[in-house]
């Protein structure tokens, strides 16, 4: 039986490259109002700011990933004494362009009335931040009181214990092979990949249902209640 939906949010319910994109934007009129300089530095630098120091920092809380990022970004045009400020203006342009998809509200109001549905994300996209507050029964963040970052076991067993059933009443969703496909079903939840761009599957391991769209997931969590009562 199959009573819980737990979704992840960056790239799977929020359209979260946009707002990225429009924070180091406002980051880069910053620092070119502020530094003569910085007028040579480009947006595709500052983007591969955060893929230099993802590597040694994957573990670490987002926010902190940002600011590292950000502060290599400011060295660029010798602004480092600006990091504070400037981390202040993108997280502030980040929150305020970050929404969910379009596919999103339809989806979760189809579900609601016959699963309780979650929220369990390694990023900062607070729901009361991204234009998701109130929709969910219950919501675990990587990295609050201690917990360690999908992949992870113990922040599944978080999703467990915060959704009150057994992991196998449990489905999570979203974009990521790795961290929503196989790390979940290992942890004995079940998974669906939600595969926007049509990629293709990275590994051998089938997730109990893939979609496209959020639109298609109602149906296929039908079939799925179907295949777990065996009719």
């Amino acid at each position: 039986m199959l009573t819980t939906v737990v979704f992840d949010a960056d790239e799977t319910l929020l359209d979260l490259r946009p707002a990225v994109t429009g924070g180091l934007v406002a980051v880069l009129d910053e620092m070119r109002r502020r530094a003569p300089a910085a007028s040579a530095v480009t947006l595709a630098e500052l983007v591969s700011d955060w893929d230099a120091v993802f590597g040694d920092l994957s573990a670490a809380p987002v926010a902190e990933i940002r600011r590292a990022a950000l502060a290599r970004s400011l060295a660029r045009a010798g602004l480092n004494d600006h990091l504070d400020e400037v981390v202040a203006l993108f997280f502030a342009r980040r929150f305020a362009l970050t929404r969910p998809f379009p596919d999103v509200p339809a989806a979760l109001a189809a579900l609601r009335s016959r699963y309780t549905l979650g929220f369990a994300t390694n990023g900062n996209s607070r729901t009361e931040r991204c234009g998701l507050a109130g929709e969910f029964a219950f919501e675990v963040y990587a990295h609050d009181n201690g917990l360690p970052k999908k992949p992870a076991p113990e922040f599944y067993a978080a999703v467990v214990a915060a959704a009150g059933v057994p992991a196998e009443q449990i489905v999570y969703v979203g974009d990521s092979w790795e961290h929503d496909v196989v790390a979940p079903r290992r942890a004995g939840l079940r998974s669906v990949w939600l595969n926007r761009h049509g990629l293709p599957r990275p590994g051998d391991l089938l997730p109990d249902a893939e979609v496209s769209s959020l639109a298609d997931l109602p149906a296929a969590l039908a079939d799925l209640r179907v295949d777990a009562v065996g009719v």
